[in-house]
């Protein structure tokens, strides 16, 4: 990732769009925030990945027409489908896109995950539904959704929650790191989302392993930022900052000693 410098170029929301850039810049990636529709295809296929937030609702035709070019260079297309099940205009733009794009990586928390998968209305605006939150108990059945929207899109599948999965059609990682504050700052999602366009861009080839290697990333920061919280008996405001501190402080051999995988075996 440090060595390529992956330009990731990002069709997001205007709530999040700074930290977005910064954390993409935190990880060793150079950020573009480019999104009219007049210039996106000549960024996106020039980008190293795309990254399409359906938190910026009004853009889709920009993320089509951007991922469509970003597909046809062979470069890496994310998507973060914000609160896809929770309103009548985002079901039909996810739909839209899914069926104009191919992606490479679809992350979701397991509301927006199900919404795209079944094709149901899921959520609770932008935060997961209670009965959706990934458990040891409902975890089987959170894998067998991602799995399906993995098959039917030929995409890798990340699940953000308590614990994460990153998985295809076929092969699953559970990802144990984290921390609840990661939930209490507006656009840790859409963050880990940018870090996956980063990743991703450094690692074309390699989907899976790369999306594994955001996800963690993003997971360990959280844990750094909330040790750094509690030892000062700050709040989220400053653990937001702390949080994009972590990832650009994160050294390989700290990823390596700090990250609890599994490969899920159900």
């Amino acid at each position: 990732m440090r060595e390529n410098t992956p330009l990731v170029d990002c069709i997001t929301n205007f709530v999040t769009v700074n930290d977005c850039a910064n954390i993409i810049l935190a990880a060793g990636g150079s950020p573009s925030m480019a999104a009219d529709i007049r210039e996106i295809g000549e960024t996106a296929a020039a980008s190293a990945a795309l990254v399409c937030n359906l938190g910026a609702v009004d853009l889709v035709d920009s993320m089509i027409v951007g991922g469509q070019a970003a597909g046809k260079a062979g470069r890496p297309v994310i998507l973060d489908p914000v609160a896809a099940g929770d309103t009548a205009l985002r079901r039909r733009a996810a739909a839209a896109l899914l069926d104009a794009v191919r992606f490479t990586v679809i992350r979701g928390n397991a509301s927006e995950i199900r919404a795209l998968a079944l094709g149901q209305a899921a959520g609770s605006g932008v935060d997961v539904s209670e009965s959706d939150k990934i458990t040891e108990q409902s975890l089987p059945l959170a894998v067998s959704i991602a799995r399906t929207l993995a098959k039917r899109t030929g995409s890798v599948v990340a699940v953000s929650g308590p614990i994460d999965i990153v998985t295809t059609a076929d092969e699953t990682v559970l990802l144990r790191n984290g921390c609840a504050t990661m939930s209490r700052i507006t656009g840790s999602g859409c963050m880990l989302t940018a870090l996956l366009g980063a990743f991703c861009g450094a690692q074309p080839d390699r989907p899976l392993e790369a999306a594994c290697a955001a996800v963690a990333a993003m997971g360990i920061a959280g844990e750094k930022a909330e040790a750094r919280r509690l030892a000062n008996g700050t709040g989220n405001a400053t653990f937001r900052t702390d949080l994009i501190d972590a990832v650009f402080n994160l050294t390989e051999e700290e990823m390596e000693a700090n990250v609890r995988y599994e490969i899920y075996e159900g």
